[in-house]
């Protein structure tokens, strides 16, 4: 991709770009490089053809700024049928989030029938038209199709999305970290409200049964709810040949306003 990547790197360091700014603090991190991040140096370290990252759970308990990240990664089971893998994220050398991930390796399909739930029926994204707001990719954070419903709307929400520049300078993305970096998105499209979007994501949880298999990834919003300030938003994940996992987020009620985007 010829976009500015979200990282480069220096040694064992990755050093942020301007792309990888938050919409809470212009100085610091958004979410979905922060879970890429991790994905990406766990894939890198621990990933095999063979195993598929059936879960990763991301705790994001910092807000990290600018700062040179380093991610630390530690095998906890090496099994022949699973793997786990923890990582932590650390910005200006303080831990600031952590993974963990359950790799499952590929077998034979039991025998018989389990019901599962329909896959949409929506537009491929090449037959939707372009969006003229850059706020639905957040000015070029990434590209969208939407297909129905809209941030500031309530009822049913489903779009496209699609990644526009790489995580790690001289990376191209992986089908993991392509997906892991959109599962963010689930905080927003399922917990913004007609006031905007009062939540931010303290976690991401991504299962996935298989990765996908094209650069659109498509997010349809199945759960949101919310009591005393704390909410649990839910996706089902699809790519163009149908269902690849859901993307599960808790979130909290932010007292602080998005900050406004630079013109």
């Amino acid at each position: 991709m010829t976009n500015q990547p979200f990282f480069t790197t220096d040694r064992d360091a990755f050093i942020p770009t301007d792309a990888a700014r938050g919409p809470w603090d212009p100085q610091s991190l958004h979410g979905r490089v922060i879970i890429g991040l991790l994905a990406f140096a766990i894939e890198q370290r621990h990933g095999a053809d063979e195993f598929v990252p059936a879960r990763l759970t991301v705790d994001m308990f910092r807000l990290p700024n600018l700062a040179p990240i380093e991610v630390t990664t530690r095998l906890v089971r090496d099994g022949l049928r699973i793997k786990l893998v923890e990582a932590e994220f650390f910005s200006g050398g303080t831990s600031m989030a952590r993974a963990s991930c359950q790799l499952l390796r590929t077998t034979e399909k039991p025998q018989g029938q389990v019901w599962s739930p329909p896959n949409w029926d929506v537009p491929a994204p090449a037959d939707i038209p372009v969006p003229t707001d850059p706020r639905l990719g957040m000015n070029g954070k990434w590209t969208t199709r939407p297909i129905v419903g809209a941030m500031g709307t309530i009822g049913p929400r489903r779009l496209w999305m699609s990644e526009v520049r790489d995580l790690v300078e001289g990376a191209p993305l992986t089908p993991f970290v392509r997906v892991a970096a959109a599962a963010d998105f689930a905080s927003p499209f399922a917990n913004a409200g007609d006031q905007g979007l009062g939540y931010i994501n303290s976690d991401v949880t991504l299962y996935l049964h298989r990765l996908p298999e094209q650069e659109w990834i498509g997010f349809e919003v199945v759960n949101h709810h919310a009591t005393e300030g704390i909410a649990i938003g839910e996706c089902f994940l699809y790519d163009q040949k149908g269902p690849i996992g859901t993307s599960t987020v808790a979130a909290l009620a932010q007292r602080k306003p998005m900050a406004k985007p630079a013109p």
